[in-house]
């Protein structure tokens, strides 16, 4: 499958951080997260967390540890957010379900323009960036290295998990203006999105679609 001509990276948040990252015009990368008081509620798994932060560092950037860096995923329904669908593995902290997760959608292509126009270092992963064995690249002409097809497809069972699961790193945080679209599973999540941009008094606010096709 061929690379897409304008890929998108999306990143899941519960809803009740969305005023939060709004509100800081970023969204931070756990090491700084771990500065600052509390957001809202934590949808990830706290193991693989310091994992990304205490050992795992890029390759392409050997000073720089995954933690340090704002992820994306390439697709929605992502395999994490299966796993808090499931609600069922013991690593996972948190027990509230799918539906008050939301996506962030952005550009990759703009994404990494404003990275190197601001000097922060950025990387893709070939597979989860919270492995041992992952691979990554710092080029866009190394975008075809990616399994286009796993990342495409609904499905991510057996060989499909690995390319799944690859990911978009910005060294620090993520600027909320490169948010171009919130992706919500109902109406009543929609509402409360936009509730928290209001609180937020954030000047961009992108389009928030109700689209439960990137949900289980």
């Amino acid at each position: 499958m061929r690379v897409p001509d304008h890929p998108k990276i999306y990143h899941i948040i519960h809803v009740d951080r969305l005023s939060a990252v709004a509100g800081d015009g970023y969204l931070w990368c756990d090491a700084e997260m771990e500065k600052r008081p509390g957001t809202g509620t934590k949808i990830g798994m706290s193991k693989i967390k310091k994992r990304r932060l205490e050992e795992l560092t890029l390759e392409s950037h050997p000073d720089l540890y995954v933690g340090q860096c704002a992820p994306f995923y390439f697709c929605p329904r992502s395999v994490m957010l299966y796993l808090i669908f499931r609600g069922d593995d013991p690593e996972l902290g948190y027990r509230g379900g799918q539906y008050p997760i939301v996506h962030l959608e952005a550009d990759l292509r703009r994404s990494v323009e404003w990275a190197e126009q601001n000097k922060r270092r950025w990387a893709f992963t070939l597979s989860n960036a919270g492995s041992y064995d992952f691979e990554d690249r710092c080029d866009l002409e190394n975008l075809r290295d990616l399994d286009w097809g796993a990342i495409g497809t609904n499905q991510w069972k057996g060989d499909l998990k690995r390319g799944k699961q690859a990911e978009f790193l910005l060294e620090r945080s993520f600027p909320w203006d490169l948010v171009t679209r919130i992706g919500v599973y109902s109406k009543a999540i929609c509402q409360r999105a936009k509730k928290s941009l209001d609180l937020s008094q954030a000047e961009h606010r992108p389009d928030i679609a109700i689209v439960p096709g990137w949900y289980y």
